[in-house]
């Protein structure tokens, strides 16, 4: 297995992208650390997922945007496994509103939690990460950063951040042997696109290329693939997993 005794750390793990990722990580022999917000049930139902896949997970309850909370999670991983190999960048929430009806609060909510979270975690990760020379970050960003979306300007601003953190830190650590890279998602069948009206989602699905929606299996693949020690020389790139949607 690629991950045998490898450890990662998967920010939002409990539903959607990033239980999938934690998933497959486990799936190939990645002991587990997650974060969630709300939910201990789920966030043990999703440890129980993991460890049947004979890995070890532990899960923390700590905002991914309190910085504070994040180093001490972080700190509490590197003592319980002794090291941190891999990093996903994963939380994330939407607050969809016209700029003109949009709220500060619905501003610096998105911000915080999908951009600011990821530097949080690097900020934390990344001297354990220099000191083994070696690691490898994922950050889960969206073509809602590649192009813009009407409607999501706090959204697609912090996916466009993690776009610009990704290239930034990736040529800051590469010469220590540890790669950045990024998954810019599509429409991707979860929680936050099933709430979309079936209409909408016609729609939509009419303009991508492989007429579907993705799954969180492919997100979580393509992820396992990028944090592998096959895509070591890959770094500061984002791929679009889209159906082709941003082409």
């Amino acid at each position: 297995m690629q991950f045998k005794d490898k450890v990662a750390i998967v920010t939002g793990g409990t539903r959607g992208i990033g239980k999938g990722i934690a998933l497959e990580l486990a799936k190939n022999g990645c002991n587990i650390a997650f974060n969630y917000n709300k939910s201990s049930e789920a966030a043990e139902a999703v440890c129980k997922e993991i460890q049947a896949a004979g890995v070890e997970a532990v899960s923390y309850q700590v905002d991914a945007g309190d910085f504070a909370a994040v180093k001490d999670m972080v700190a509490e991983v590197k003592e319980k496994f002794g090291k941190i190999d891999c990093l996903v960048n994963n939380a994330g929430i939407t607050r969809d509103k016209l700029l003109a009806m949009m709220g500060e609060s619905d501003w610096d909510d998105v911000l915080n939690t999908n951009l600011k979270s990821a530097y949080n975690f690097c900020k934390n990760v990344i001297t354990t990460m220099m000191r083994q020379k070696d690691g490898s970050i994922v950050n889960i960003t969206s073509i809602s950063g590649v192009s813009g979306t009407a409607g999501q300007v706090n959204y697609s601003a912090s996916k466009a951040g993690l776009i610009g953190l990704t290239k930034a830190l990736a040529k800051e650590v590469g010469k220590v042997k540890i790669n950045v890279n990024a998954i810019a998602c599509g429409f991707i069948e979860t929680d936050m696109t099933d709430v979309l009206p079936d209409e909408y989602k016609k729609k939509m699905t009419e303009l991508v290329p492989a007429r579907r929606f993705g799954t969180v299996d492919e997100v979580g693949k393509a992820t396992a693939f990028l944090l592998s020690d096959s895509a070591k020389y890959i770094t500061g790139h984002v791929l679009h997993v889209d159906g082709g949607l941003s082409m």
